[in-house]
């Protein structure tokens, strides 16, 4: 057993899928054009204003006295600062404010909501267009997903899937921690509806870079997308240095042997690797997450498998629905299915000592636990489900 060599959790990558790409290792700072800024490197930001402990996610924080403006005597209606001196932008039309970009807004959330709308929208064009954001060492652009992808999928999420999101209290609100999923639904949907669960649900409004497989970053505009999202490669190294940053990291450890599993094995977990997972949460002392995520599997009920075709494409599987390929890119439209995530109890790892992470009874052991954690779950949730589409 002392001769047992540990295996990155990226041995379930597609077969035939073409040449691995070189990964992209966190060297230096990745920027967009030359002006484009590189967040720090140290954890996660705190998304709230300093100072501002205890209020509710998405409250205004409390203005110091620095920012107070007084009333300029003599001049009826104008304003000064904390300086003296009298504050260029004047009080505006009664009953309004003005923001610290200058656009004015109404009580009541009328016009003047509209115009901080726009004016923020053109602010965040402008910055796109100078290259004046952050990215980081991976490609993340936290701006670009918060202000557009997101947006993008949270219609997706509240409206046609209707998630319901159960143990977000289980997501630590601080610190790397590693949430292991089931994988399922021929595309990948649930890793993109466990990523918004996260951000919108979670009280601190937690990120989720999420581990993909090498075909995400040999697929044209995909690769980039998935960059801007904070998705990386699904390799031991970058996952540490995600974990050591104290990044949530999103693993689903069936690979394309759960994604594309037919729709007769629908809701029986794959075999988990060899446990690589595990010894990436050791080796960084991050607890492991189990996440079960039912309602995915009926998306595109997979009743086939051109093989032949898909080795030609050079793909893992081609699947077949009783919509697609029959109804051409109609037939991508995914089902309308009612959706549950669930964020079971964490398993900490930290209490181990450094050596455990090459133990490979001990990973087998873990792995073994977390598959069956998951597994007992999602029985439990299709037994409380009332319909598959409510």
């Amino acid at each position: 057993m002392a001769d047992a060599k540990v295996i990155p959790f990226d041995d379930d990558r597609s077969r035939g899928a073409g040449q691995r790409p070189p990964r992209r290792r966190p060297t230096g700072p990745r920027r967009k054009g030359d002006a484009a800024k590189v967040a720090p490197v140290p954890g996660r930001r705190d998304r709230r204003a300093p100072g501002a402990e205890g209020t509710e996610p998405g409250a205004a924080p409390e203005v110091s006295g620095s920012t107070e403006a007084t009333d300029v005597p003599g001049v009826p209606g104008a304003t000064e600062g904390s300086d003296g001196t009298p504050d260029p932008r004047g009080p505006g039309p009664a009953g309004t404010s003005v923001d610290r970009d200058g656009a004015s807004s109404a009580p009541g959330g009328g016009g003047g909501g509209w115009d901080r709308r726009i004016a923020g929208g053109l602010a965040f064009l402008r910055r796109r267009l100078t290259g004046d954001y952050e990215v980081d060492e991976f490609g993340y652009d936290e701006e670009l997903t918060d202000q557009v992808l997101m947006s993008l999928l949270r219609p997706i999420y509240e409206k046609y899937f209707r998630v319901e999101v159960k143990g977000i209290e289980n997501v630590p609100d601080d610190g790397g921690a590693l949430i292991v999923a089931n994988h399922s639904g021929t595309l990948p949907w649930d890793g993109l509806m466990m990523q918004v669960a996260v951000h919108d649900h979670h009280p601190r409004e937690r990120h989720l870079r999420l581990l993909a497989a090498d075909l995400v970053f040999m697929l044209p505009v995909v690769n980039e997308l998935a960059r801007k999202a904070g998705h990386t490669l699904a390799c031991a190294e970058d996952a540490e240095a995600l974990l050591e940053r104290g990044e949530l990291v999103g693993v689903m450890p069936e690979g394309f042997k759960g994604i594309g599993k037919p729709f007769g094995e629908r809701y029986k977990l794959q075999r988990f690797g060899r446990g690589g997972f595990v010894s990436t949460a050791l080796r960084t002392g991050s607890p492991i997450v189990p996440c079960s995520i039912v309602g995915a599997e009926e998306i595109y009920p997979m009743v086939g498998n051109a093989k032949t075709l898909a080795r030609v494409l050079g793909i893992p599987y081609f699947p077949l629905t009783p919509t697609f390929p029959w109804l051409g890119p109609l037939g991508m439209v995914p089902l309308p299915t009612k959706w549950t995530i669930q964020f079971g109890e964490p398993i900490p790892t930290d209490g181990y000592p450094p050596e455990a992470a090459e133990d490979p009874m001990l990973m087998f052991n873990l792995t073994d636990q977390v598959r069956e954690q998951i597994q007992h779950t999602l029985y439990k949730l299709l037994v409380q489900r009332r319909s598959v589409f409510f």
